[in-house]
């Protein structure tokens, strides 16, 4: 016999524990089941909030996919983390916090022609969904940062806010991005992301909030089970009744939710027969419907590193990172009570969006659909992104005790025209999907990517920064337009901001194959709810944008369901 809930959930990823939870607290009580494919993620030196940037290393905690050859990026295999277990991809992602941009929601509820994708209403989630802790880090100032309580939320489930203590040369840094002609912005989550900014956690009190936050209590009526990958989807006919996950079967008398992801949403779609027709038929799997957009628009952002060993003394990093005992140390002192150097150190970054200032000049932007080119010149709709302090010598293979006085820049590219694909590389249904995110591919990411290094140039180059930069660690050859474009092809990394890949849209749409309700076209009972169907790529780290989703489907269910 199998077990039946009125709502069966797939994925607890911020998408996927948004919906449970929403659902399970809702006044009715429905009977809700959480199906994980990883395990419980419960040992709380997993939430270190300074080693936030090795988490994903635990082989238990990731899918470990990689990219197919990139023919843009010298035929390069690229790291594609996600998260596994419960909070899925929060539980390993660097804990930045942010919400973009005011005009990419009102683009998505202009899409959609549905104002439940607003800002004003996306808003309102994000203030319910946060606990934000305003206290800026000792010796910190209103000049870098200022939050407006009506901006936030004070009493939601995720533990957000600022480091305690920064490090020695963060405040000047900000200092010197100002003085080089970048805007300081008082708090980038006020929906106006544009400008330099002290970055906002998803963590506090150097501890690193998830998504499993907010199934902690455990509502009675909400059962979670762990260590179930879901093989398919069980259906009757074109309505979902059920999933089933290593042989056994879990059914939903209400809706099946599916909430894996953009990578393994696709996977799990076409081995139960719904996807592009000559996909299925290549592996033997009856087709059941034929959906030619499923798996393709892959959409993510990209980015390269900028790292400068400085002058003696210009950052205090060394004396930690180059002092074992001091880690271990430190460690002891956060097993304690959350504070000391592992709740500094890489936890405070600085963290900005900016606009190129001709990039509507350009030929490459004018080839552009005219709606794309309307929404990039949108106010609050950034071209790029920058962040300070990251620890690159947690990523460089055999990084020198020496070079440990460095700073180091990663310089992100927003609204990338690329669209790549997820499609299936066997049969077996436990087996990684074949993905392709074509970075690169479309000409106009190839030159924004150039103009994006030369507005960086602005910064690294002025006065006050330039003069304490003694070598260059990681950077461009030269530079020419060439050596630009060489670099990004050379040093490409992603975000893990996979989007798009089961994309919501309008009936009769070609690339769409999820209505404005999450319901999957053709199906009952189906729906998909994460960043899959999002239909723009946000200007932002995108773990905000998921737990929307899923908040905002499950007002839909709520309101649908008579759950209230």
């Amino acid at each position: 016999m199998a077990d039946t809930y009125d709502f069966v959930i797939v994925g607890s990823g911020p998408a996927g524990s948004s919906i449970a939870s929403s659902l399970a607290k809702s006044a009715k009580k429905p009977q809700v089941l959480l199906v994980e494919a990883g395990g419980k993620n419960d040992d709380k030196d997993l939430r270190v909030d300074g080693q936030r940037w090795v988490t994903y290393q635990n082989k238990a905690m990731n899918w470990g996919y990689k990219t197919a050859p990139q023919e843009h990026c010298a035929g390069r295999e690229i790291d594609y983390s996600r998260g596994l277990g419960l909070g899925g991809s929060s539980a390993v992602n660097f804990s930045v916090y942010n919400a973009g941009a005011s005009d990419d929601y009102d683009e998505w509820a202009r899409l959609m022609d549905d104002d439940a994708f607003r800002w004003t209403h996306m808003q309102r989630r994000f203030k319910a969904l946060e606990s934000f802790d305003p206290t800026l880090p000792a010796g910190v100032d209103g000049k870098y940062a200022a939050p407006k309580a009506e901006n936030h939320g004070s009493s939601g489930p995720l533990k957000t806010g600022y480091a305690a203590e920064v490090e020695k040369d963060v405040i000047p840094t900000l200092d010197l991005f100002e003085k080089a002609g970048f805007p300081l912005n008082p708090d980038h989550n006020s929906g106006n992301p544009i400008g330099m900014a002290l970055g906002v956690n998803s963590s506090g009190k150097g501890v690193r909030s998830t998504a499993a936050d907010l199934l902690t209590p455990t509502p009675e009526n909400l059962t979670i089970i762990t260590d179930a990958p879901v093989q398919r989807i069980i259906l009757e006919g074109k309505k979902a009744v059920g999933v089933e996950s290593n042989g056994k079967k879990y059914l939903a008398s209400k809706e099946v939710i599916l909430a894996g992801g953009s990578l393994n949403d696709p996977k799990i779609l076409m081995h139960s027969g719904i996807g592009p027709k000559a996909q299925l038929e290549k592996y033997g799997i009856p087709v059941v419907q034929d959906v030619p957009a499923i798996g393709q628009g892959l959409r993510d952002h990209m980015f390269v590193p900028l790292a400068y060993q400085r002058t003696d003394g210009e950052t205090d990093r060394p004396s930690f990172y180059g002092d074992k005992e001091a880690m271990a140390a430190a460690l002891e002192q956060w097993k304690k009570d959350g504070t000391g150097l592992w709740a500094k150190f890489a936890c405070e970054l600085l963290i900005g969006w900016f606009k190129l200032p001709h990039l509507s000049s350009l030929p490459e932007f004018q080839a552009l659909p005219e709606a794309e080119k309307a929404y990039l010149s949108q106010p609050t709709v950034p071209h790029y992104e920058i962040i300070t302090h990251f620890p690159i010598h947690y990523f460089v293979p055999d990084f020198p005790d020496s070079s440990l006085n460095y700073s180091c820049l990663l310089v992100f590219l927003y609204n990338a025209q690329s669209r790549g694909e997820v499609t299936l590389q066997s049969a077996d249904p436990d087996a990684p999907p074949l993905i392709d995110p074509k970075f690169l591919s479309s000409p106009f990411d190839r030159r924004a990517a150039v103009e994006i290094l030369k507005d960086v140039n602005r910064f690294l180059r002025s006065e006050g920064y330039a003069k304490d930069t003694v070598s260059t660690i990681a950077g461009p050859a030269g530079d020419s337009d060439a050596d630009y474009l060489e670099y990004w092809r050379q040093a490409i990394s992603s975000s893990w901001h996979m989007t798009g890949t089961v994309k919501m849209g309008k009936p009769g749409d070609a690339d769409a194959a999820v209505d404005k309700d999450f319901r999957l076209m053709g199906f009952e009972g189906l729906r998909v709810a994460d960043m899959s169907v999002v239909p723009i790529l946000a200007s932002c780290h995108v773990q905000i944008v998921a737990y929307l989703t899923g908040l905002t489907c499950a007002e839909k269910l709520i309101a649908e369901y008579d759950l209230a």
